[in-house]
């Protein structure tokens, strides 16, 4: 009995998120923004990349949702660069849902956004059941987490249209092997893209803009 009314609950759940989820789409379209929700471990380098693409994206209006399950540090990297931003704390949650993010949206200055970066909670497991309208997802991953993150977590990267490995320059410090990541990720995704970057030092961004279609012009 206790069986089903917790699967009876978790489709109700996932039908509420997907149903939040179409009017975030909505408000996306209406407002002319094109938002992109990224993924990925802690410690992955979602927050550098978001920051090192707003770098070459200045004179775009770029605004941020930094996910987290407590403290505002994310929040705060973005504003500091002059980033519209909201900060989500999702306290024992380890994802967003559609219906944190509706909220969040309600604090942004949106007629005055054109690209939205909605960096997700740490994690390569739980956001996988809770879109969250956005047009794409960008998992990240990065070579200090090992060669193993996408046999680990096939579901997530089979998911994502668009996979970012971040921190390649570390990859013989690490002795991690970067074929066997190519490799994996091809089988778990043949039509998926795999992007290869570092992103502290902005190595690879063009490549991710061009497949995003972004306005980037690499920082001088």
């Amino acid at each position: 009995m206790h069986k089903i009314c917790d699967i009876s609950m978790e489709k109700n759940i996932l039908h509420e998120n997907q149903r939040i989820a179409s009017l975030n789409q909505d408000i996306f379209r209406e407002h002319g923004i094109r938002a992109f929700n990224v993924l990925g471990a802690i410690g992955s380098g979602k927050t550098t990349l978001v920051e090192s693409l707003y770098q070459g994206m200045k004179e775009e209006r770029v605004g941020a949702i930094a996910g987290d399950l407590t403290g505002e540090d994310d929040h705060s990297r973005f504003r500091a660069l002059g980033m519209p931003s909201v900060s989500i704390n999702t306290g024992k949650d380890c994802h967003l849902d559609a219906h944190l993010v509706n909220h969040a949206l309600e604090d942004l200055p949106l007629e005055d956004i054109d690209y939205l970066f909605v960096e997700n909670v740490g994690n390569l497991i739980c956001p996988v059941d809770f879109p969250l309208g956005t047009e794409a997802d960008i998992v990240v991953i990065s070579v200090t987490e090992g060669d193993d993150m996408i046999r680990k977590h096939p579901l997530i990267f089979s998911m994502s249209g668009i996979a970012v490995l971040n921190k390649v320059d570390l990859a013989d410090i690490m002795e991690v092997d970067l074929d066997v990541i190519r490799r994996d990720h091809g089988k778990v995704n043949p039509n998926g893209i795999l992007v290869e970057c570092d992103a502290r030092k902005g190595n690879g961004l063009e490549e991710l803009a061009h497949h995003l279609k972004l306005p980037y012009s690499r920082p001088l």
